[in-house]
């Protein structure tokens, strides 16, 4: 079936749904047996379809688990977290020990790259970040110790694209397990188990909840590894609620619609900036001639709002003043909502290994804006930024 059809009808069993469309919001802790038999029988079949426990959810939450397997080629199952960094934190402690090596992407998300120095370093495991773009030196960075690589495309913040079938088939030769946040571009943009990735993870949080009231992570897997990371977090006590499962459900039947009109928006509003005379660069791999776009092109069928620009020269009052002139772009953190935001992009020091400013900026070129574009008219969004633009001057 087609994504869009795949979309409506994901995860809608009819032992689940019952006579309606939609999976009602089953709420419940404890769940009841109807003898002493039963009660034994339960802790044996630990699977999505099998009352036991709250913790192991009920039929509102396998029907979305159930839903974004079925949106991942070659997964054998769906693990839900209460968050992204949740579910980043659940695979991570699943497939790293003590004394093992994770090789990180310098571009990764911030919390990503706070759990590598942090967390992670707090239980014995050692993190080296790794340039995504360099598959040569990335080759050459594995030892006996590393378990596992760490990796997002595009690069957060910066949207560096890299070559993730090449990233993933170099960790499989070296008997690691590739991990890939595809928050940006999610199942329907990117099939990342078919590219070789072996664990693929988003924050539902973004698109999938798509209005900004959410909170949900989810990580998918093929048969060992999704069986490892369902027993990590039923260890670790993650469980996510009913309700919020409802609201992802409802979102994720509208994914393809919305991340379409997002894209598109996209696409006009960045080939706007890049004709600009206050902008250095557009960072939107989506954009034909942009750094990373024949990778995009060749292993994408879709993107979404997300991409950031750097300005021309200034200081960091010019870029806050440019960011505080805009009225219909909201200030604030996460993304993929239907409605659009501005943050400000210091990347600087949040790299290893990589550089800022990115090639072909001058040095001074240091100041960047991440844009989420949302479900408003573009032609809209494009006069605010041009009000903008006219408060900081040339």
């Amino acid at each position: 079936m087609a994504t869009a059809t795949r979309l409506v009808n994901a995860g809608r069993r009819a032992e689940w749904t019952g006579p309606v469309v939609n999976p009602p919001v089953w709420r419940a802790s404890t769940h009841l047996y109807e003898n002493m038999a039963a009660l034994a029988q339960g802790p044996r079949s630990n699977e999505d379809g099998r009352f036991f426990y709250g913790r192991r959810g009920a039929p509102t939450q396998w029907a979305l688990a159930e839903a974004l397997t079925q949106m991942e080629p070659g997964a054998a199952g769906t693990v839900l977290y209460p968050s992204g960094v949740a579910a980043i934190a659940g695979v991570l402690l699943t497939v790293l020990r003590p004394g093992d090596v994770l090789l990180m992407s310098d571009n990764a998300y911030d919390p990503s790259r706070s759990m590598g120095t942090g967390m992670l370093a707090d239980f014995g495991v050692e993190t080296r970040f790794f340039d995504p773009r360099d598959l040569h030196r990335f080759a050459a960075s594995f030892c006996p110790r590393t378990r596992a690589v760490m990796l997002e495309a595009p690069g957060s913040l910066t949207m560096e694209m890299c070559d993730i079938p090449a990233l993933a088939r170099i960790a499989r030769e070296n008997g690691a397990v590739s991990v890939l946040d595809n928050t940006w571009a999610g199942p329907t943009g990117f099939a990342a188990l078919p590219h070789g990735v072996d664990v693929v993870l988003m924050a539902l949080t973004k698109h999938v909840g798509g209005h900004s009231d959410l909170m949900m992570g989810s990580a998918s897997a093929g048969p060992e590894l999704y069986q490892r990371l369902r027993l990590r977090a039923q260890n670790l006590g993650h469980v996510v609620s009913p309700d919020d499962a409802a609201l992802a459900l409802r979102g994720l039947r509208t994914l393809s619609l919305r991340l379409k009109q997002e894209t598109e928006g996209a696409l006009k509003i960045a080939a706007w900036l890049a004709r600009q005379p206050q902008v250095a660069q557009v960072l939107c791999p989506m954009l034909p001639g942009a750094p990373g776009h024949d990778l995009w092109q060749r292993d994408f069928t879709g993107g979404c709002g997300l991409f950031s620009f750097v300005l021309r020269g200034g200081d960091m009052a010019r870029r806050n003043r440019f960011i505080d002139a805009l009225s219909l772009f909201g200030i604030g953190y996460s993304w993929g909502g239907f409605e659009s935001l501005a943050v400000p992009v210091d990347p600087s020091s949040l790299r290893d290994v990589m550089t800022w400013p990115p090639s072909g900026c001058e040095a001074g070129d240091r100041y960047g804006v991440r844009l989420s574009i949302g479900l408003e008219d573009a032609d809209d969004l494009i006069a605010d930024l041009e009000r903008a633009f006219a408060a900081i001057g040339g």
